[in-house]
Order: structure tokens, then sequence, then C-alpha cells
């Protein structure tokens, strides 16, 4: 069980109470970001993290995903290396966090029309196209180390191409979750 404390002032003028509200709460966007990075702690890669969020216009959370071996693939028999053979390597066999949140949704496929991703690191060209196809129209990241690299080019031309946008969430924040019985 989480539990979260709350602490609420209220404030009585003239007779009536007023509650005055929290000022440290997330927005929309700390809050979707922070459940794609919670997502990314499901992850076995000993190297590289990656959680998505899907939302639907109304803020509801679609779907979650997080990088890892396709279903029925043992986590232990997994190659996590980076360097070596196509066979010996992660690259071929890993399920990025995007296509696992789009492939886990479970609902009609009109509601990811228009929905936004939120994303730790900036999707990849292959993510790309699962993410024009099944009509996401906004990506919003935190990182893109690898901005450089010829798959993340081609990533933003499809996407700027296709008409999603792309915006990167400047977020400092340090946001703590205790997972504790009493």
């Amino acid at each position: 069980m989480v539990h979260a404390i709350i602490k609420e002032r209220l404030i009585i003028l003239g007779g009536s109470m007023i509650n005055k509200q929290r000022k440290n709460y997330l927005n929309w966007d700390e809050y979707f970001m922070a459940i794609a990075r919670l997502s990314s702690m499901r992850s076995k890669d000993p190297n590289t993290q990656v959680g998505a969020c899907i939302v639907g216009h109304d803020n509801r959370i679609l779907s979650i995903g997080y990088n890892g071996a396709p279903n029925g693939f043992d986590d232990k028999e997994f190659p996590w290396e980076r360097e070596g053979s196509v066979m010996d390597t992660k690259y071929a066999y890993v399920c990025h966090g995007e296509m696992n949140a789009i492939l886990n949704y479970r609902g009609s496929r009109k509601d990811l029309e228009g929905a936004k991703i939120y994303v730790d690191l900036f999707p990849c060209n292959e993510c790309a196209k699962l993410i024009i196809q099944s009509g996401i129209k906004e990506v919003i990241y935190m990182t893109d180390k690898y901005k450089n690299t010829d798959e993340i080019k081609v990533s933003k031309k499809m996407l700027n191409e296709c008409g999603v946008s792309i915006r990167q969430l400047e977020i400092d924040k340090t946001i703590d979750i205790i997972l504790k019985n009493d």
C-alpha cells in the first residue's frame, strides 16, 4: 500500500472556511513524465531504462510501457550486451518502451488518435514509425542523448513530416516515492 501525506490549511474568514490549495503539487506534464520514469524502473536492461506513458486528449492515461524482452523470452537468458555480433547483443531483441506502451493498449485504436506520449529518451526511428502509425500527435521527452545519430535525425524528420509535434520537457524537480507498509 502506498501512503501519501497531504497537509491542508483551512482558513476561517467571516464564519466560512476557505481551503488553501497545496502549492507543490505536480502539473500534468510532471505527473505523466513521472509515471514514464517510474515505469522505466521495471526494465531489466543494465544500461538504459526507458519508460513511456500514453495520455489521451482528456489527460487520462491510456497505456504505459518500458523497454524489455519480448513476452515469453526469459529475461535471464536475454543478451543484454551492447557490443558484439547481432545475435549476442540486446538490439535485435529488445522491445522499446514506446513500442510496449502502444502494444499494451487494450482499447480502441481510435483513442490513440491525437494522444500524446511521454518518454524518458527521444524515440528512435523504429518507435517514431509506430507513434506515427498509431495516430499519436505529440511526443514529450526528457533527454535526447543520441541526437547526433542518424536514427534520431531520421526519427525527427519523420515526426515533423507527419505532423507529430515534439517537445522537450524541462524539469528540475526531485520527487520521492516511498513504498512502505506501516
